[in-house]
């Protein structure tokens, strides 16, 4: 497969067009910002190893009330994919306060998923240490390893955090990625062939394939900073709302379970019975639903 840009898929070109790039922190970042300046501001941040395309199906129905900004993180999508071992959870909250200081955004609500759920949790954390950048109006999580001892990982992902993971990225190939990918998602909303090849050309853009080993360190992350991020849910003074894909194998019914025994905080919690760990790709209908009448429940 060809991971020129003029080789994209047509719904990754037209996802692209619709973006800027913009320098934050010294990289070159790929933003979408959609609606009025004049409408309530929803910023959302997407999982691993994906993008910001994650969001496309719910896009347009949210942006006829809200104004939408997402952002490719470092090393995702068309953004700047450094060959480092630098990353970090702190480092990609640095950048998305970036944007928001650059964007000059006052309060926003935040929707996550996956690794922008971890994201999601060191913003928080700043918020109610008042340090973080703007005012967040709510956060709703979708799937993702809220907390380390629920996060039942692959065993790709496994291997890719053990040193033979720079290794396992030559050995990848598409076959064996539609294979890994397709097993988190549920068994009656299984990606179709053009999402999984439009998925792999997005990590493919720019090498990136090539530094999962690196980007997979969100792990460990996880581990050294759970009392900081599980302290954020449980301490919230910001509306938390759960959207969660049931039969997801990595973070599905289980991690809810979770949630509820150690008492985070949780002002709405919708569960979809058979749709796995990417709701907004698997069942975006339902989603959209849930998350428009989360925001209602605020007002």
């Amino acid at each position: 497969m060809d991971f020129r840009l003029s080789s994209a898929p047509t719904p990754i070109k037209n996802w692209h067009a619709r973006g800027e790039f913009q320098d934050l922190l010294g990289h070159s970042i790929f933003v979408i910002d959609e609606g009025s300046d004049e409408l309530p501001v929803i910023m959302l941040l997407h999982g691993f190893p994906t993008s910001s395309w994650d969001w496309q199906l719910i896009w347009d129905a949210l942006a006829k009330d809200y104004r939408l900004i997402a952002l490719d993180m470092l090393g995702f999508g068309f953004s700047d994919k450094p060959n480092s071992k630098n990353y970090s959870i702190h480092r990609q909250a640095d950048l998305v306060e970036a944007l928001i200081k650059a964007k000059g955004l006052d309060q926003f609500h935040v929707l996550a998923h996956d690794y922008g759920d971890t994201v999601a949790q060191e913003l928080l954390a700043r918020q109610l240490e008042s340090s973080g950048a703007g005012h967040w109006l709510s956060c709703c999580f979708l799937n993702g390893g809220l907390f380390p001892e629920t996060h039942r990982a692959l065993l790709t992902q496994k291997l890719l955090l053990s040193p033979l993971g720079k290794y396992l990225n030559h050995l990848t190939g598409y076959a064996k990625f539609s294979r890994n990918f397709s097993s988190v998602f549920g068994p009656q909303s299984k990606p179709s062939t053009q999402e999984l090849e439009s998925f792999w050309w997005l990590i493919n853009f720019k090498n990136g394939k090539h530094i999962f080993h690196n980007l997979i360190t969100y792990m460990r992350d996880r581990l050294q900073h759970r009392a900081r991020w599980v302290s954020a849910l449980q301490e919230s003074t910001i509306p938390l709302g759960l959207i969660n894909g049931s039969v997801d194998p990595v973070s599905g019914e289980h991690m809810v379970a979770r949630y509820k025994e150690l008492n985070c905080r949780l002002d709405y919690l919708a569960e979809l019975p058979i749709v796995g760990h990417y709701p907004q790709v698997e069942g975006s209908s339902a989603v959209l639903g849930c998350y428009q009448s989360y925001l209602k429940s605020l007002q």
